[in-house]
């Protein structure tokens, strides 16, 4: 991890991208799960913070398996899309407010928090749980949450990207999508899947602002054009032909052949329309493979196919590699409840509850081998379950591109600044997918913005 020497600039800074999370305060009781009833004299109540998505939200159906294993401890879940998960815990972590005991973190945060002191270090408690089975964590995604060699946040969850296709539709087009695709192949397979006349696009892709959201899709194409977000220097390179024709490339292929009013759609929107037959192709998250099955309609289910990340001209592989964690925030007046809870939320039991519970497609995949060795889940999975774990050992987060870097990260840069230049970035992209500015304005107006934030913070002299 890279961090500048204006540490105290970069905090400030954080705090005042994420200000927006005390307008969402107001409303973090309507958005957690009601605690029915008076606690009882003597009981625990830790408040966890969870991103919305659908295997939180399974987690979340299963709370009353944790209560009973331990009837003094009462959880209370607050559930917010990750917009606006991630400005409201940052501040609550950042400031010390208190208002959550467990917070549920990415990737990016957690080395970053881990050293401001926001977070409690996980190590002593993973070593003494011995039916934790820390050692059966996967080595790559347990290295993205933790900090200096100790762990920080339990991986709920481990992910890389991969491509989702629909193998009748390929067929019916003529189309031939290998195992290892490149984007030259998949923009042909676009537009000759591509069917307006049937309400199918050719592809779906991530449109909407933000730096997990469009960003984390376009940045893995950068690094397979040669592009990158900094020069060894700090200095932006958003203006790069490298990037630049990434860039174009994503757009094009957005507007040519993309879903309709593709800058509104994040993960969210294209699962659904994968799930609903409406597009051809998605390049997203390994994790929503299961999620696409649940809810695809029959033709889709028995057509669905999967292939490693695409390729571009750098001729290096770039699936992202990610984890959403959950770790214990400095201010828990209650860490030790919350570790039990994270401990149950993330331990080969759970999985197997949720298997039995939910369906194995619904269990929170890529965090430890043992889940790969599981019958159920193998023969539940099969399509998709191998790739997931060739493409989350695939990834290189501390190389990431062709170039040598500053940073670490495939689909984003572990520095605090990077949350506000991502954020700026983004919303000019999307300006330039919905049409209303050009690609190359777009990338000036962000490398401006860029080299002011990394010059601000010290990264650059």
């Amino acid at each position: 991890m890279q961090i500048g020497p204006q540490r105290t600039k970069a905090v400030a800074r954080v705090l005042a991208v994420t200000a927006a999370g005390a307008l969402i305060a107001g409303s973090f009781t309507a958005c957690s799960t009601d605690n029915s009833g008076a606690a009882a004299a003597g009981d625990v109540t830790i408040n966890v913070a969870l991103a919305a998505n659908p295997q939180m939200k399974t987690a979340e159906s299963l709370i009353s398996d944790f209560e009973q294993k331990n009837p003094g401890i009462k959880v209370k879940f607050t559930t917010l899309p990750e917009n606006d998960l991630r400005p409201a815990v940052t501040k609550d972590v950042a400031t010390k407010a208190g208002q959550f005991d467990v917070a549920m973190m990415g990737s990016y945060e957690v080395p970053i928090w881990a050293k401001n002191n926001w977070i409690l270090p996980l190590e002593d408690y993973a070593n003494k749980d011995t039916a934790w089975k820390k050692d059966d964590l996967l080595q790559p995604i347990k290295d993205i949450v933790s900090a200096d060699g100790k762990l920080y946040a339990a991986p709920f969850y481990g992910s890389s990207s991969f491509l989702f296709y629909r193998k009748d539709l390929a067929q019916k087009a003529g189309v031939t999508i290998s195992q290892t695709p490149t984007w030259e192949e998949i923009a042909a397979a676009a537009a000759k899947m591509d069917d307006k006349a049937k309400g199918t696009s050719g592809i779906c892709l991530r449109g909407l602002p933000g730096w997990g959201q469009n960003l984390a899709s376009l940045t893995t194409v950068i690094n397979t054009f040669g592009g990158r977000w900094f020069d060894e220097n700090w200095n932006p390179q958003l203006t790069s032909p490298e990037t630049t024709n990434a860039v174009k490339f994503y757009v094009d292929l957005l507007r040519a052949h993309g879903q309709a009013d593709a800058a509104k759609d994040g993960w969210e929107g294209c699962l659904q329309k994968m799930s609903q037959g409406t597009t051809a192709m998605w390049y997203d998250d390994t994790v929503f493979a299961g999620s696409v099955l649940n809810s695809a309609t029959p033709e889709v289910k028995a057509n669905l196919g999967f292939a490693m990340a695409p390729t571009g001209p750098a001729n290096i592989k770039s699936g992202w590699l990610w984890s959403w964690g959950l770790g214990i925030t400095a201010s828990s007046k209650n860490p030790d409840a919350a570790w039990k809870f994270i401990s149950w939320v993330t331990s080969p039991d759970y999985i197997k509850l949720a298997g039995q519970k939910a369906g194995w497609d619904s269990i929170p995949p890529g965090s430890r081998t043992s889940t790969y060795d599981l019958p159920e889940y193998k023969q539940a999975t099969a399509a998709y379950a191998g790739l997931t774990l060739d493409s989350i050992n695939a990834a290189n987060p501390k190389q990431p591109t062709k170039d040598t870097v500053p940073y670490t990260g495939v689909q984003y840069v572990q520095i605090p600044e990077f949350v506000d230049i991502g954020d700026f970035v983004s919303q000019q992209i999307a300006g330039a997918i919905s049409g209303t500015q050009s690609v190359e304005e777009a990338l000036q107006k962000g490398q401006d913005y860029a080299t002011n934030a990394v010059k601000s913070a010290g990264y650059l002299k």
